[in-house]
C-alpha cells in the first residue's frame, strides 16, 4: 500500500484492547495502522518480502516504514472497531487464534531448548509442510514468518481459515514437534500455552479440542 519515511508519519500509542501494555499506532493521511513486525536495517529484503506478501498475497492495507536503523510493517485498523471485531469472537476465530499460539509456543520452545539453528530449521520444515497442505495464507516463507511473529489476539491479522485448516495445522505441528523433541511432552498441558487467550475463549478451544480428532495429540 505505502512505503513511507519517518517524517511522513506520526507515531503514538493507545491502550491495547486485551493487554495491559499500550499498543503503538502509526497515523498517515487520516488513517491508523498498528505495528505488525520490526526488522533490522540489514533485513530490508525480508521486510519488503513480508510487506508484499501481506499487501499482494493477502490484500491487506499495510505500511512499510523505512527508518535509518530499522524497517517496520504496520497494518491498517479502525479505532472504532478495535477490540470489538466480531470475527475474533466467532468459534472459528478463537480456534485460529489458539492454533497460532500453539505454533508460536512450539517454535519458541525449540529455540529455547534446541537453539536458534534448530528453530530456523523448524521454520523451514513447517513452511514446507503447510505449502504441501496448501493451507490458505500460510504457504510461503513470508506468510509462515508472519504467523510465527504476529499477535494472534489481533483479529485483523488472522488468516482466513476454516475448522479443517486448524485441524491440519495442529496435526502437522504435533508430528513435526515430535520429530524435533523426540517425544510429545510439548503438547500438554495445552492450557499452559494458551494463557494469552481470555478465559472464556480458552475454555471454548479446550472443549472443542477434547471433542476433536486432536484430543489424543494435544491434551
Amino acid at each position: 500500500m505505502f512505503i513511507l519515511k519517518r517524517q511522513d508519519v506520526e507515531i503514538s500509542s493507545i491502550p491495547h484492547p486485551k493487554r495491559e501494555q499500550p499498543m503503538p499506532v502509526l497515523h498517515y493521511q487520516g488513517q491508523t495502522f498498528r505495528l505488525i513486525n520490526v526488522f533490522k536495517a540489514s533485513q530490508e529484503e525480508e521486510a519488503r518480502a513480508l510487506w508484499r506478501e501481506l499487501t499482494d498475497g493477502r490484500g491487506k492495507a499495510c505500511v512499510l516504514l523505512e527508518e535509518p536503523d530499522r524497517y517496520s510493517i504496520w497494518g491498517k485498523i479502525r479505532l472504532d472497531q478495535l477490540g470489538s471485531d466480531t470475527d475474533v469472537h466467532s468459534k472459528t476465530g478463537v480456534f485460529i487464534q489458539a492454533s497460532i499460539l500453539l505454533l508460536q509456543a512450539v517454535y519458541l520452545e525449540i529455540e529455547d531448548f534446541l537453539g536458534s539453528k534448530q528453530a530456523a530449521l523448524f521454520e523451514k520444515d513447517i513452511t514446507e509442510v503447510l505449502r504441501q497442505k496448501q493451507l490458505p495464507q500460510a504457504s510461503s516463507p513470508e506468510a509462515v514468518k508472519y504467523l510465527l511473529n504476529e499477535d494472534p489476539l489481533d483479529a485483523t491479522s488472522l488468516p482466513s481459515w476454516q475448522e479443517n485448516h486448524v485441524i491440519t495445522l495442529l496435526q502437522e505441528l504435533h508430528k513435526l514437534g515430535k520429530t524435533y523433541f523426540g517425544n510429545a511432552n510439548f503438547a500438554h498441558p495445552v492450557v499452559d500455552r494458551l494463557q494469552d487467550l481470555p478465559e472464556g475463549e480458552r475454555s471454548l478451544f479446550i472443549s472443542w479440542l477434547n471433542q476433536s480428532p486432536m484430543s489424543k495429540l494435544w491434551q
